[in-house]
């Protein structure tokens, strides 16, 4: 009891006061302390943006209306940044093995043997590394099978793309409808051997895309979400299956149909 109230006497005397600010900007942080701003957690980025040790607006997993009060806290404006999740871009049990790997249990460890044990060397190996970096546990995983990102926890930290050694994860929009479920750099005729549905560059989703939002990069379509207004055009007319609509996207096939359907009618009308 006696050293119960020395502690209380000496905490309370040398106690250091905290920017009221610091505190309402902590309470408008999301709490996950997942370090995509560069801080040691959301307190700690808090305090930096008080202390102007640090800009406004660089927590990627804050929502846009807690980043206009957090500007009105400051006395500044921010710039609110279009949210953003992590996605994997591969469909990599669709490709065939190489070998049996039977080492150890880690998607780096096992791209040192050969390139990794998938026909494919731009495949995603599914050993879970970068279930182990996720500092939100938003990634669902089974072993040998592609990793699920959960839209509703990623916070676009980064960690899971850096974790990976192939590369296979990419930022998206949190809004975007489609996306190209390869990774793969091989020409077409090489990707159609060993995977089922690898992009072989057929050009066909360029060439019916209304919105000229998709181009063929180094061997893979690439969809410009600038531009894309997720018409679902390209996963009705992808001859392999590579696009697909996202798990988040809501409008789906349906969707997708009527403004198939609204684009087709558009271009008869026009002279």
């Amino acid at each position: 009891m006696i050293f119960g109230v020395i502690l209380a006497v000496v905490s309370r005397k040398f106690a250091v006061a905290v920017d009221p600010k610091e505190e309402l900007i902590t309470k408008l942080l999301p709490g996950v302390n997942c370090g995509a701003c560069g801080f040691p957690g959301c307190s700690g980025y808090a305090n930096a943006m008080v202390t102007g040790k640090a800009a406004a607006g660089l927590c990627p997993a804050a929502s846009g209306e807690a980043v206009k009060k957090i500007g009105e806290i400051l006395g500044i404006e921010v710039e609110v940044r279009e949210k953003k999740v992590a996605k994997v871009m591969c469909g990599g049990q669709d490709s065939e093995l190489k070998y049996i790997y039977r080492g150890i249990e880690s998607c780096f460890s096992a791209r040192q043997v050969a390139g990794g044990f998938r026909s494919c060397g731009f495949s995603c190996l599914g050993l879970g590394d970068c279930v182990k970096a996720c500092p939100v546990d938003a990634i669902n995983y089974e072993r040998n099978r592609i990793p699920e990102i959960n839209p509703e926890k990623c916070t676009a930290c980064g960690k899971c793309l850096d974790a990976c050694p192939v590369k296979v994860i990419r930022l998206v929009p949190a809004g975007a409808g489609v996306y190209v479920k390869c990774n793969s750099n091989d020409r077409g005729p090489a990707v159609k051997k060993i995977c089922k549905t690898g992009c072989f560059t057929c050009k066909i989703c360029v060439k019916f895309c209304p919105q000229q939002a998709i181009s063929i990069v180094a061997e893979l379509a690439v969809i410009d979400y600038r531009q894309c207004n997720n018409c679902g055009i390209c996963v009705q007319k992808c001859p392999a299956g590579t696009i697909l609509f996202t798990p988040a996207y809501k409008g789906g096939l349906a969707a997708a149909e009527s403004k198939a359907e609204t684009a087709g009618t558009n271009n008869q009308n026009q002279p």
